[in-house]
C-alpha cells in the first residue's frame, strides 16, 4: 500500500524535532509505488533537499504556490488542516515544507509543497496570542515555475487522496506550463488516454462550475465526462443555466455527486419542476439542514454532511417517532398530533 509522504519522512526521521540538528534521513524507497517514474523520483528529490540547512521562517511571508492541486474551501479539507493543526500543536513540525524566494516580492517566498503543513500552521498563529512566535521549518531553494511543478508533482505522486477531477486541473495547468503530454504521463502515472480525456474536462468546464461542485469525492471519470458532453452541446447556455443552478440552496447543501447531477441536468435543459413542486427545505432559523423529496411512492430526507449530529439525533428517534404515530387512536387527525 502506497504511503503519504508525510508519513514516509516522519518513520525515517521520527527524532528530527528533538536535536538541534537534525539528522538528515534516509527514505525507504522500497515503500513507494512500483513503476511510477514520479514516485521512483521522490527519494532523489528528497536527497537533495536534505543536502539543504532547515530555515525557520514566519508563516505570514509564505505565499501559496501559484499553481493549484486542491479545492481548498472543501469541508473535508478544513477539517483535515484543523486535526493537522492540533497534531502539530502537541508534537511540533516534524517535517519542512519546500519554498522558492518570492519571484518578485522581496523578503517574501512562494510554497513549492507543505501546503497543508503551512495552513496548519498559520491556523495556529491565528488563534495566539503571540502569533510572532509561531514559525515555520522549511528548505529554501531557488526553483523555476517548471521546478516548481516538478517539486509540486513529487508530492502529488504519493498522495493518496486527490480525486479525479483534482487530478485533472492539475494535468492542465502542467499542459499550460508547457509540460508536454508525454511529459505528464510520468508525473501522474498514467497513459495517454485518460490524461486526454482529463485535459478535456478541464478544459471545457469553466473553473467557478468545477469548484462550485466541489472535489467530489466519489465522483470519477464517467460522471464528469458526461458533464463535459452535455456542456458541449449546450454551449454557453448550458453554463448559464449552471450557474443558475449554482445559487440554488439545495445545490449548496446537496453532496458532491448530487451538486453534478444536478448540473448535468441543467446542462442538458432537463427540467426539474416536477421534482421541485415535491421537494422543500428542512430548515430552523434560516439554516438549512437537509431536504425532504416526497413522490407518489416514497419520501426522502436528507440530511447535510454538516451537520451529522442532527442526523444522529434523527436516527436514534425513528423509531420512537413511529411507534407514537402509530399509536394515534383511530379516528382522530395524525397530520395534527
Amino acid at each position: 500500500m502506497k504511503k503519504n509522504i508525510l508519513k514516509m519522512m516522519a518513520e525515517a526521521n521520527p527524532d528530527s524535532e528533538t536535536k538541534d540538528t537534525p539528522e538528515q534521513p534516509v527514505f525507504p524507497l522500497s515503500r513507494t509505488r512500483r513503476g511510477s517514474p514520479v514516485v521512483n523520483s521522490v527519494g532523489k528529490a528528497l536527497n537533495t533537499l536534505s543536502e539543504s540547512s532547515i530555515v525557520v521562517l514566519d508563516p505570514a511571508k509564505i505565499d501559496p504556490s501559484p499553481y493549484h492541486d486542491r479545492f481548498e474551501s472543501d469541508v473535508e479539507v478544513s477539517e483535515e488542516i484543523e486535526s493537522l493543526a492540533g497534531s502539530i500543536r502537541s508534537e511540533g513540525q516534524k517535517i519542512p515544507v519546500l519554498v522558492r524566494p518570492h519571484p518578485t516580492d522581496e523578503g517574501r517566498y512562494q510554497l513549492a509543497y507543505g501546503h497543508r503543513r503551512l495552513s496548519a500552521i498559520k491556523l495556529l498563529a491565528a488563534e495566539s496570542d503571540k502569533p510572532g512566535e509561531i514559525t515555520v521549518r522549511a528548505y529554501v531553494r531557488h526553483l523555476s515555475d517548471k521546478d516548481l511543478l516538478v517539486e509540486q508533482s513529487l508530492e502529488n505522486g504519493v498522495r493518496e487522496n486527490l480525486t479525479w477531477i483534482e487530478q485533472a486541473l492539475w494535468a492542465a495547468q502542467l499542459r499550460q506550463a508547457g509540460f508536454s503530454s508525454v511529459a505528464i504521463e510520468p508525473v501522474l502515472g498514467l497513459s495517454k488516454t485518460p490524461i486526454s480525456l482529463m485535459l478535456k474536462v478541464a478544459n471545457t468546464l469553466p473553473e467557478d462550475i468545477v469548484l462550485a461542485i466541489g472535489r467530489a469525492k466519489g465522483v470519477g471519470r464517467p460522471k464528469w465526462m458526461a458533464l463535459t458532453d452535455a456542456c458541449g452541446a449546450g454551449g454557453e447556455k448550458s453554463f448559464a443555466r449552471i450557474r443558475s443552478v449554482m445559487e440554488n440552496a439545495a445545490f449548496k447543501n446537496a453532496e458532491a455527486a448530487r451538486r453534478i447531477d444536478m448540473a448535468i441536468k441543467a446542462a442538458q435543459g432537463t427540467s426539474e419542476r416536477k421534482d421541485s413542486r415535491n421537494t422543500r427545505d428542512l430548515s430552523i432559523d434560516g439554516k438549512v439542514l437537509g431536504r425532504v423529496s416526497r413522490t407518489r411512492s416514497s419520501t426522502t430526507i436528507t440530511i447535510s454532511d454538516r451537520d451529522n449530529g442532527f442526523a444522529d439525533w434523527l436516527e436514534d428517534r425513528l423509531d420512537t417517532l413511529a411507534e407514537e404515530y402509530f399509536s394515534i387512536p383511530a379516528g382522530k387527525s395524525r397530520d395534527k398530533n
